[in-house]
């Protein structure tokens, strides 16, 4: 199989984690104020064809067994893959073994051209030893060449299987939605969280406004996870299948990674997702609760404050200096460094959300519902 050269664009790397989020909010947004009545979605199998074709998700999804086909093409490349790497080891091995023999009569010439003893003697087996390196050269170079025309020819009708089911699909998914009949969605029924989300209450236009800003961040960043199946997907493929991989795969996704974990803390502490012990705090009263919750949130705002202050130091440097990794991909560092301030803002607006809730339940503790709230750790 041919090598794959690619390295992701700085451009297309920051834009992507832009633009892809807000195509896929929009694109789930229209979604959902459509009633599908078929079983199968074409866009669907078209996307696992894209991301899971090489595999045969496609098929699966499809309930075809020419799903066996495409698997057993993708073991067979790997098997043969392995067998090319390793004549490449061996071929790179004979050309080394050439060199060094043509250096040794070369200077087997020069000992005899010299008169030394036993030069004549020195010179015949370098020759002889350069023949039997060539020869081992010439069988290094007809094994790798087969193999990787073994692999090739894997390749092409893998290819050659998923161009032809690029083009079927529509029908497919016709045929399989006559087969199969959609059942009837009975919604999503848990009455604890049910119950949870009825009694949420925001007692103000600003409780509101906050909640809803880090609602949107959290759905933002949270489509980044999808973007990570694509950069995995391809590095698996280049890797095992082209003998390709990158440098830039892994880097780009715990930066993506470390970025979503920031930026999506406003939107963790909403939804009382973070890690906190609340063995005694859970047996006291709604006052009492928002009682404790005001006192310990001077220690919450002590350290966001902090932490925005000291994000914000390290994002201007790293911007000042352009800051780029030490890695060859080169990323610049100051967008990564700017999710720190902004995590820790959107941290504590959603604080100061709560705190007025807090303070509302004690001052009025029959008007407000603390439940299914989140409250900022002491």
């Amino acid at each position: 199989m041919p090598e794959i050269s690619f390295v992701l664009p700085h451009w297309l790397y920051w834009s992507g984690l832009i633009l892809f989020p807000l195509l896929a909010m929009v694109l789930f947004r229209k979604a959902a104020l459509k009633q599908s009545t078929k079983p199968l979605s074409l866009s669907l199998g078209y996307f696992l064809l894209i991301v899971g074709g090489i595999f045969g998700v496609h098929r699966l999804y499809l309930k075809s067994f020419w799903a066996l086909a495409f698997i057993s093409l993708f073991i067979s490349l790997l098997v043969v893959n392995v067998e090319v790497r390793s004549m490449r080891d061996d071929l790179s091995a004979a050309q080394n073994g050439v060199k060094l023999a043509e250096f040794r009569v070369q200077r087997g010439q020069k000992a005899v051209e010299k008169g030394r003893r036993n030069a004549e003697q020195r010179l015949s087996d370098a020759k002889q030893k350069l023949t039997g390196a060539r020869l081992s050269l010439e069988e290094a170079q007809q094994g790798s060449e087969n193999w990787s025309g073994i692999a090739q020819i894997l390749g092409g009708g893998m290819l050659l299987l998923l161009l032809i089911d690029l083009v079927l699909m529509p029908k497919l998914i016709r045929q399989r939605n006559q087969i199969e009949k959609l059942e009837p969605d009975e919604g999503f029924h848990c009455p604890v969280v049910e119950e949870e989300h009825e009694d949420r209450f925001e007692p103000l236009l600003i409780n509101r406004v906050i909640s809803h800003i880090n609602g949107v961040a959290g759905e933002f960043v949270a489509y980044w996870s999808v973007i990570a199946v694509f950069v995995y997907y391809y590095e698996v493929i280049v890797r095992y299948v082209f003998n390709s991989p990158t440098n830039w795969a892994h880097e780009s996704m715990f930066l993506m990674f470390g970025m979503q974990y920031l930026i999506a803390g406003g939107f963790v502490l909403r939804e009382g997702a973070h890690v906190r012990v609340d063995v005694i705090y859970n047996h006291f009263s709604n006052r009492a609760k928002a009682m404790v919750d005001v006192v310990t949130s001077i220690f919450f705002f002590i350290f966001m404050l902090t932490l925005l202050m000291t994000g914000w130091t390290f994002f201007y440097d790293s911007y000042e200096v352009n800051e780029v990794s030490i890695s060859e991909w080169g990323i610049q560092y100051w967008p990564i460094k700017l999710a720190l301030s902004i995590g820790a803002l959107l941290l504590l607006i959603q604080g100061i959300a709560q705190l007025i809730k807090d303070i509302l339940v004690v001052i009025k503790p029959d008007t407000v519902s603390l439940d299914a709230e989140v409250r900022p750790e002491g």
